[in-house]
């Protein structure tokens, strides 16, 4: 029968059998709305965060535009053009600098504000008071207000005096929040907030600083921001000006919010993989429990066609059911978590249920449920009815055709996964990741079977009836061997690489860090404290290193006469001022890799050395011209040379290099990284904080601590994405031991006919679940320890260490896993009468 009156048909007999109920496809169920829950509740969190960030954009800008200036204020033209574009205008000086209160010294980022400020939303202070109340004088004192990390660092209480650089101030309140703090990044230092006023004798704002001017304006409503953006950026064109406003009010964020979202839902996809593992054995395990029905369908002269159809329709209805439970359940539980998730996150959330995160998730189940039925159902086209009522396997080729649909469906959602991620390179990485540890999985569990049937027939297994059984069911040809370790080897796979590549960072931190990291960064430096600062830090004998340079900061506005962004996207070189140096010769460690540097005494166009890997990234090439601003100075030179610039030392490095005389006359300061023996830094900064209060020291193992507490942040996010991998895991395991419990009954009835103990049948079952396990587990150590050297090697480029205690906490965990799921299954064929099970036993 062919055409629509076959698939009815096929449709009536599914739809019949589906009346049955829906034994033998729990654990289908169970693995797909798993997978699907999984990745639908981290696209309804990005979601969340990414509408919160449109919805609460001028907000967390601190108005509807802001035009930004490093090391300057605006001028009087800018400030009138603002003023004549804008409703209402707040300036905002952000800097860092150090706290100090009697011996003690903290680095902090300061905010200096108006009287405007905020312009939207609202500063949050403890005690509840009106920042201005907070900020005003006491005592002939102007106020501040600070962090709470910070109060307790330098001891402060509500009154308590503190001095930035030469000026006191009176500790006016807590600072609990601030309405603009996530447009701020990530910064090294806890907050304090003044006013911008009270900061003019305090020797910290003068020329060559280093701090930027952020004017926000509310506009007038329905302006139309695109325009307005192009119109600012023309007319300010040579002046170093940055615009941005709500619509993309924090970029960084949106980067990472949404690169960590694709991140995780691909790791999401390993856990539907892993559910996939359990889908097609449930499949595998359904058909033959239908070996009787397929072959009355034959005999009464069914099509193989049609039995496919009758098969494949039910798989799709089930599939249908699985992904919609877990659809349901990805959106409940974010909006059921929604008060807690929203109390842990420093950005606004709106949840409520989106579209495109359901669309993807369902996207990914649908297809990954095919994915892995499609072959196994395949294989019922082609057999006859004699064989089947004869119990033969539907093993071996299933077809060109069923190898070119399933080839197709991979492909289908490799492509799915670039186009929802937007970042071809991680999906494409990832799904070889899975694809590769998925083929190394199967390869272990084909070499476990083949060991565990080789030792069950030698020396070592005589006489050890226990084991000799576990290695024998281990070897057999209806082993779950295969599904055990496909489902836990992968999950335990991303939880081993997590812990190895986090373990590893701590590890280069604690050890590494001291012999290669200089002790502080000093910024500020003025020119005439320079030489005093050297003197203090080269004639303690407890500093073995100094090095400094001048500093300044600039923006790449163009490159080859083209808007930087043009060219280079949304490279870090361009986004946001750089570090820019100068300086007439090399130094002893500057490594040359194309060009030649400038003579010493050269004084004509600007040249510029670039950091060879930066340029390599963005497509340099010697000749090419950069065009900097510094101060609102355009000074576009022409590249000479590239060389090496390592940051992984946590040392000096600049990305541009000028000839000094390129940046004659502008005013700047100096930077120094002083490298000292742990025992003497207090003293150091101690000194040089009381000699020169406007200098800025970063403690550079405090800075590192910040990086690693994000990186340990998103380890742990990745975690949780793994143990999500690992719980369809343990639900693909149930479902192995569920589906052997019959045979199980079998063995155990056998084993008692012959004389087997009960205690003897249960260790012969632990057994057996153990070195499936152990081998699991085993893997699993290989598979992450390879993939934590890739990152801490091509990614981190540090050294890599094997890291044994996660290693060992993966194979413990391996073997209660797959204990826990063998052993629940074990109390029925331990209570089963042998004769019963005998007598009815075909």
């Amino acid at each position: 029968m062919t055409g629509l009156a076959g698939w009815s048909l096929a449709w009536r007999l599914a739809r019949r059998e589906l009346r049955g109920g829906l034994r033998g496809f729990r654990i289908f169920l169970a693995c797909l709305a798993l997978g699907v829950m999984a990745i639908a509740s981290v696209g309804m969190v990005r979601a969340a965060i990414e509408a919160g960030l449109r919805d609460q954009g001028a907000v967390l800008l601190g108005g509807d535009a802001q035009m930004e200036f490093t090391y300057r204020f605006a001028d009087a033209t800018e400030r009138a053009y603002m003023e004549g574009i804008a409703t209402a205008v707040s300036e905002v000086v952000d800097f860092r600098s150090m706290a100090t209160r009697d011996e003690e010294t903290a680095l902090t980022q300061i905010k200096a504000v108006d009287a405007a400020y905020p312009l939207l939303g609202e500063v949050v202070l403890e005690p509840d008071m009106p920042l201005a109340a907070a900020l005003a004088p006491a005592n002939g004192l102007p106020g501040a207000v600070m962090d709470r990390v910070l109060v307790d660092r330098l001891g402060l209480a509500l009154g308590d005096t503190f001095r930035l650089g030469v000026q006191e101030f009176h500790l006016g309140a807590v600072l609990l929040r601030e309405p603009d703090s996530a447009a701020q990044g990530f910064t090294l230092g806890p907050r304090t907030m003044v006013l911008t006023a009270d900061l003019a004798e305090s020797g910290l704002i003068g020329p060559g600083s280093l701090y930027e001017t952020e004017y926000r304006m509310t506009l007038p409503e329905g302006t139309d921001l695109a325009t307005l953006r192009r119109e600012t950026e023309a007319l300010f064109t040579d002046k170093g000006m940055r615009w941005q406003d709500s619509r993309r009010a924090t970029p960084g964020v949106e980067r990472f919010v949404d690169r960590m979202g694709s991140f995780l839902i691909l790791v999401g996809l390993a856990g539907l993989a892993v559910g996939g593992v359990g889908v097609s054995s449930a499949v595998r395990a359904y058909l033959d429990g239908k070996v009787s029905t397929i072959a009355t369908l034959k005999t009464l002269g069914a099509e193989s066609r049609t039995i496919f159809r009758i098969y494949l329709m039910q798989i799709a209805v089930l599939a249908g059911l699985g992904v919609a439970i877990g659809l349901t359940l990805g959106t409940l539980i974010p909006m059921l978590l929604a008060p807690v998730i929203s109390a842990s996150l420093p950005l606004p959330v709106i949840f409520r249920p989106y579209p495109l995160p359901l669309l993807e998730a369902a996207f990914y189940g649908l297809t990954t449920a095919f994915v892995f039925t499609l072959w196994p159902l395949a294989r019922t086209r082609n057999l006859r009815a004699a064989a089947l009522y004869r119990g033969a396997g539907r093993e071996g080729w299933a077809g060109w055709p069923a190898a070119l649909g399933v080839g197709g469906l991979l492909a289908l959602l490799v492509g799915g996964a670039v186009w929802f991620s937007g970042v071809w390179q991680l999906a494409l990485g990832s799904a070889a990741g899975i694809a590769g540890a998925l083929a190394v999985l199967a390869g272990a569990a084909w070499l476990l079977r083949r060991a565990a049937s080789r030792l069950a027939r030698s020396a070592l297994a005589r006489g050890r009836v226990a084991l000799r059984l576990a290695l024998a069911a281990i070897g057999g040809p209806r082993a779950e061997a295969t599904s055990v370790v496909l489902s836990l080897g992968l999950g335990l796979s991303v939880l081993a690489a997590v812990g190895q590549i986090e373990a590893n960072l701590r590890l280069a931190i604690a050890q590494d860090l001291p012999d290669r990291a200089p002790s502080y960064f000093f910024v500020d430096i003025q020119p005439d404290q320079i030489e005093g600062f050297l003197d203090r830090v080269n004639n303690d004998p407890a500093v073995s290193r100094v090095e400094t340079a001048p500093m300044l900061r600039g923006v790449v506005t163009q490159i080859n006469g083209r808007p930087a962004r043009e060219v280079a996207g949304e490279h870090w070189v361009v986004r946001g001022d750089r570090g820019v140096t100068y300086a007439a010769t090399p130094s002893e460690t500057t490594t040359i890799t194309a060009g030649e540097w400038w003579p010493a005494d050269y004084d004509g166009a600007p040249q510029v050395s670039f950091s060879a890997e930066s340029a390599a990234e963005i497509g340099l090439v010697l000749g090419d011209t950069v065009t900097i601003n510094i101060l609102g100075r355009d000074i576009t030179a022409t590249i000479t040379s590239f060389r090496n610039v390592d940051f992984s030392t946590g040392g000096m490095g600049f990305v541009m290099t000028l000839n000094p005389s390129a940046l004659a006359g502008a005013p700047h300061t100096h930077i120094a990284t002083v490298y000292a023996e742990t025992e003497a830094e207090a003293a150091i900064l101690r000194d040089l904080s009381r000699a020169y209060p406007n200098i800025t020291a970063v403690r550079v193992k405090d800075a590192i601590d910040r990086v690693t507490e994000a990186l340990g942040a998103i380890a742990t996010a990745t975690a949780w994405a793994a143990a999500a991998t690992l719980l369809t895991g343990f639900v693909v395991l149930i479902g192995a031991a569920a589906a052997g419990e019959r045979a199980r009954v079998y063995e155990a009835a056998v084993l008692k006919t012959l004389g087997a103990t009960r205690g003897r049948i249960l260790a012969s079952f632990a057994l057996r679940a153990g070195l499936m396990g152990a081998a699991a587990g085993g893997v699993a150590i290989v598979a992450g320890g390879l993939a934590g050297w890739a990152v801490m090697h091509f990614v981190m480029e540090s050294a890599y260490r094997f890291e044994p205690v996660s290693a060992l906490a993966i194979i413990i965990g391996g073997v209660i896993a797959t204990l826990v799921a063998g052993l629940a299954f074990a109390l029925r064929p331990l209570a089963a009468r042998p004769a019963q099970v005998l007598r009815t036993a075909d």
